[in-house]
């Protein structure tokens, strides 16, 4: 195990009995046409990570707040597992580092792309639970997570990126002052991606990527609102 993967696991708080475990979530698909010796991307991890997170954060939030309903509880738990939410923590563990890529999709960016982290961090979080069982993955993920009523306090409003950055730029720009445009697409038709930026008249605000046009969307307007000057 590497230095750096050492250093991975103790921010998680997690030590791999099975290495391969961690080596598999940190393998993105795109390094596998390069590296013949290598058989499993982390897409079924990945599968298998976003089932455990969702089961955590909804018992979590279920003891959190006895008193709301269905609804309330699932928009709590969107704010705390969208992509663009499970792409920062992937950064604030830096996962980003340790994801190993294919040269291509290294030069293209895919490192700082939010749909890689999402899903790194997802699959991570399933071989926490292979690797240790439900007691041990659902530690970890609230040890990440921190207080979820601090996390939904400053994430809230990125639920619905779109509707919060209008919201900022309607009064004084107006209805048609944000525009979305599709700067690239990639993938077979099955599973495209799509990389959108959001301009505010002709300047560009920020740009996203994700699986469909309205997730590639969602995902620009997050990068936008970050890169607001911070008053």
């Amino acid at each position: 195990m590497s230095a750096s993967r050492s250093d991975l696991e103790a921010r998680i708080g997690h030590s791999f009995r099975d290495p391969s475990l961690l080596r598999c979530a940190l393998t993105h698909p795109s390094l596998l046409p390069e590296r013949p010796d290598i058989t499993e991307s982390n897409q079924r991890l990945e599968f298998l990570g976003d089932a455990v997170v969702q089961l955590v954060l909804t018992q979590a939030l279920f003891e959190l707040f006895p008193k709301e309903r269905e609804g309330a509880l699932s928009k709590h738990r969107a704010a705390l597992a969208n992509g663009g939410f499970l792409a920062q923590i992937a950064r604030e563990i830096s996962l980003d580092r340790q994801i190993q890529l294919g040269a291509s999709e290294e030069s293209a960016g895919g490192r700082d792309r939010p749909a890689a982290l999402e899903d790194a961090f997802e699959a991570l979080m399933g071989a926490v639970y292979l690797d240790g069982g439900f007691a041990e993955v659902q530690a970890v993920i609230l040890r990440i997570y921190g207080p979820l009523s601090v996390r939904l306090a400053t994430v809230q409003h990125l639920a619905n990126p779109k509707g919060h950055l209008q919201e900022i730029f309607h009064p004084k720009h107006g209805t048609n002052a944000l525009r979305y445009e599709v700067v690239s697409t990639d993938g077979v038709d099955h599973a495209r991606n799509f990389e959108v930026t959001v301009y505010l008249l002709e300047r560009a605000l920020g740009t996203g990527r994700g699986s469909s046009k309205k997730a590639a969307e969602e995902s620009a307007a997050r990068a936008a609102l970050n890169n607001l000057p911070k008053e």
